[in-house]
């Protein structure tokens, strides 16, 4: 039986991302239904789009986990890497394979975290001041704050 530390980084995880908990909407669920055109709407100028709120937050479970495997963040699909692009044909197949790509980060991220020996939750990365459990529990807060803010910006637009 995996451990009880373990066990509980990963149900912080998933339900940041996409299972019930108490908190309401998740990342996931944040963006359900959503259509491309609602999804690069801007609140303002200079402001971010739901596309890139979902391509930021996938790369930050990206980062997470190779900061967990003591790997270089090289290598994320999407370019810039921490606040990438909508795609230059934003269509719904675009929209549908960036979501998809962020449900793939979160598995990549939840088996890394699986696998992750108790022992080094408290070890601090090799890049930064926070523990593995803290990078672990940040990235789900993450997760949520950027659920709210996609919850507020659909509120604006509709």
């Amino acid at each position: 039986m995996a451990d009880a530390r373990i066990r509980l980084l990963l149900d912080i995880l998933d339900q940041a991302h996409d299972q019930k908990a108490w908190h309401g909407t998740t990342l996931r669920g944040s963006l359900r239904g959503l259509s491309p055109r609602e999804a690069l709407w801007r609140p303002g100028p200079k402001r971010h789009c739901i596309w890139e709120l979902a391509l930021h937050t996938a790369y930050w479970k990206y980062a997470v986990r190779r900061q967990l495997l003591g790997a270089d963040r090289a290598g994320f699909p999407r370019t810039p890497s921490n606040w990438p692009k909508a795609p230059a044909k934003p269509d719904a197949d675009a929209w549908k394979a960036d979501v998809a790509l962020l449900d793939l980060q979160h598995v990549l991220l939840r088996d890394v975290v699986r696998r992750l020996p108790p022992a080094k939750l408290a070890a601090k990365t090799p890049r930064g001041t926070w523990t593995n459990a803290e990078q672990i529990h940040g990235v789900a807060a993450h997760d949520l704050y950027h659920a709210g803010q996609i919850q507020l910006i659909k509120r604006l637009m509709r």
